[in-house]
């Protein structure tokens, strides 16, 4: 059963990297290489794991271990949740912790007798591992946006732990718990992983647009701007705002300030999106939120609701405005006047 099992999971893992490696080019460069890696790890130790070797019998390729999938998974989770396009070569230390393992088990083949030092090292290695599955499920409970690996994840993270959890107690020569010993634990591993590589391969085959973060198109890639004009773009742009209040029009949109400013909409929206971080609506809201909280903090304007001074810097209704005052400031408007007693 387990060797079917293996056969299955392996012929479906095979197909999922070949056609994930042809469409690399649609997903983010680093969460796809760490999800590839992850997916590639998990796919040896399938094949090679030293007590369900699916060739040799009592083989003993340690560099099929479950480590290396640990650490993939870890860094995907990492970058998943911070967005980031971009691996810090930093972040290559993660992987310190593998080679250390690697050449413990490469010293332990060596050796005739077990060695305490040796050991001792093998243990250290393991709780690290078993941080780092503490973390990918902390990753997952407080990642905001849900993803569809998560499902999967969580079971081989379990897996994975109580395995790594018994190593270390056969290590330190205690009793294993027995609902995890090697052979349970790879059936439950080789079952949940071949419904991964079935689910990964069917939303392949759909052209499913979920299976991992995107590539994002630059739209302004041929863009015109040079350095001096985009200067002096955010400083009218600025300008517009701090001298001219042109916020203050409740109606005011991104091709009134291209008419007043003379600046091209395409470019108003390229400066403020690609050099300034922030969209139109958010850059004119910003100083909507300043302004009514100048005018909040002037006693003369102590006789006017907050609604009423919201109108009058550019807000046209009460809960957009508190919305947006929320969003800019983390309290509703109320709250804030609180603040300022």
């Amino acid at each position: 059963m387990l060797k079917t099992l293996q056969i299955i999971a392996l012929i479906q893992g095979l197909f999922v990297l070949s056609v994930l490696f042809i469409n690399r080019k649609d997903y983010k460069k680093t969460t796809f290489w760490l999800l590839f890696g992850s997916l590639f790890s998990v796919l040896l130790y399938i094949l090679g794991d030293d007590d369900n070797n699916i060739f040799i019998q009592d083989a003993d390729w340690f560099l099929f271990d479950s480590s290396l999938f640990i650490t993939f998974l870890f860094l995907f989770f990492r970058y998943y949740k911070s967005g980031k396009d971009k691996f810090d070569k930093v972040d290559y230390l993660f992987f310190l912790p593998n080679i250390i393992y690697f050449i413990i088990e490469g010293i332990e083949i060596k050796l005739v007798e077990e060695n305490l030092f040796v050991e001792i090292f093998e243990i250290l290695s393991e709780l690290t591992f078993v941080v780092y599955l503490s973390l990918i499920i902390y990753s997952i409970v407080t990642v905001k946006k849900k993803h569809w690996i998560i499902y999967f994840a969580i079971p081989i993270v379990v897996l994975f732990g109580l395995s790594s959890i018994n190593d270390i107690f056969k290590t330190l020569g205690y009793a294993e718990i027995p609902l995890f010993n090697d052979q349970n634990f790879n059936t439950y591993l080789l079952l949940v992983v071949a419904f991964l590589f079935y689910y990964i391969a069917f939303k392949l085959l759909n052209k499913s647009k979920e299976l991992l973060p995107q590539t994002e198109t630059n739209k302004y890639k041929n863009s015109n701007l040079n350095p001096k004009l985009i200067a002096k773009y955010q400083s009218d742009l600025i300008r517009s705002m701090e001298r001219d209040q042109l916020f203050l029009n409740a109606k005011l949109s991104i091709h009134d300030v291209s008419g007043k400013l003379d600046i091209p909409r395409q470019y108003i929206s390229e400066v403020l999106n690609e050099h300034m971080h922030i969209s139109f609506q958010d850059f004119i809201n910003r100083y909507r939120v300043e302004e009514f909280i100048k005018r909040l903090k002037n006693d003369q304007n102590d006789h006017f609701t907050l609604l009423a001074i919201a109108n009058d810097v550019g807000f046209n209704s009460k809960s957009s405005f508190n919305a947006i005052f929320k969003k800019h400031k983390g309290l509703t408007p109320t709250e804030f006047k609180k603040t300022l007693h």
